[in-house]
């Protein structure tokens, strides 16, 4: 079965109508190549089969760093949902929109997924999300985002992880929260540094906030899971929702999210002061393309 065919079925399990609600088990299970009876059996181990292993995950990686540099074109191996996939990706998509503009954008930022799911109950400008939304939700959560190409690790292991209100500070002017400790610390000591003209571009994302944003590119890249990986983190992927953050430029605007961001006087600062360490610098080995603007904090992963 090749890899396109995999994630189809996958997702199309999901959406069958037997599936209940509180059925991740069932999720992960379909979701684990191992589980499948073909990968059940642990494979001998020798010299030749570890060395061979390594020569295909090389090669894996490499072909992700490469396909990273032309992030935004589609390649003939990418993986994509189907059709009434991304019709219904597309409702989600929807949904959550009319969600941020009910709770606020900043407020977007932190919310729950049981809150999310609570907030579209009760008002009806919202509306519930339906089974078949929640059960496509919880497979692209549970699925191993590396079979679509995004090799960065998990950081986010549930769905309904929250984020607590007293760890976290808001950051006057921005619509965004940082965590206190060395999130808040280095921000405010880059500001310090610098002139006034660095800017917090997006601070803390909860699971909710990084799965808007995906399926957003995923819904703009016409239903393409790999090429919308190769520009952000997959939710429960996104190291925004532990620590790190982005700055941009004053002024610049949705440039600061682009190549531009490098011609730019805050860049160089950063890069002349050895301010930052960058959490996707170039050629990294995630399958992800060169963010010069997300300030890694979180340094032990």
């Amino acid at each position: 079965m090749n890899r396109r065919k995999f994630i189809s079925n996958v997702l199309l399990s999901s959406l069958g109508s037997g599936l209940a609600l509180n059925s991740l088990g069932i999720l992960e299970a379909y979701a684990n190549p191992q589980s499948n009876s073909r990968h059940s059996r642990p494979a001998k181990r020798n010299a030749k089969s570890t060395e061979a292993q390594g020569e295909q995950l090389d090669s894996h990686v490499k072909d992700a760093v490469n396909k990273a540099k032309d992030f935004e074109l589609d390649y003939a191996d990418d993986i994509y949902l189907s059709k009434r996939q991304s019709v219904l990706l597309r409702s989600i998509l929807q949904r959550l929109t009319r969600l941020q503009r009910l709770v606020g954008y900043a407020n977007f930022n932190l919310i729950s997924y049981d809150s999310a799911l609570l907030y579209a109950k009760r008002y009806s400008v919202v509306g519930q999300f339906t089974k078949r939304e929640i059960a496509l939700i919880e497979a692209l959560f549970v699925f191993d985002a590396s079979n679509y190409g995004f090799l960065g690790k998990k950081v986010s292991d549930n769905l309904t992880d929250t984020i607590a209100r007293k760890d976290v500070k808001k950051i006057a002017g921005s619509g965004h929260y940082l965590y206190k400790g060395d999130a808040l610390k280095l921000y405010q000591k880059l500001k310090k540094e610098l002139n006034s003209d660095l800017i917090l571009t997006s601070g803390i994302r909860s699971v909710v906030k990084q799965l808007h944003l995906f399926i957003a590119k995923t819904d703009k890249s016409a239903g393409n899971l790999s090429r919308a990986a190769r520009s952000l983190a997959p939710p429960g992927h996104s190291f925004h929702g532990i620590g790190d953050f982005d700055v941009g430029q004053k002024g610049l605007g949705a440039a600061n999210f682009t190549s531009a961001f490098i011609n730019t006087d805050i860049h160089q600062q950063l890069t002349d002061l050895g301010l930052i360490a960058e959490r996707y610098p170039e050629s990294n080995p995630f399958g992800v393309r060169h963010e010069p603007w997300h300030i890694k904090v979180i340094q032990d992963a």
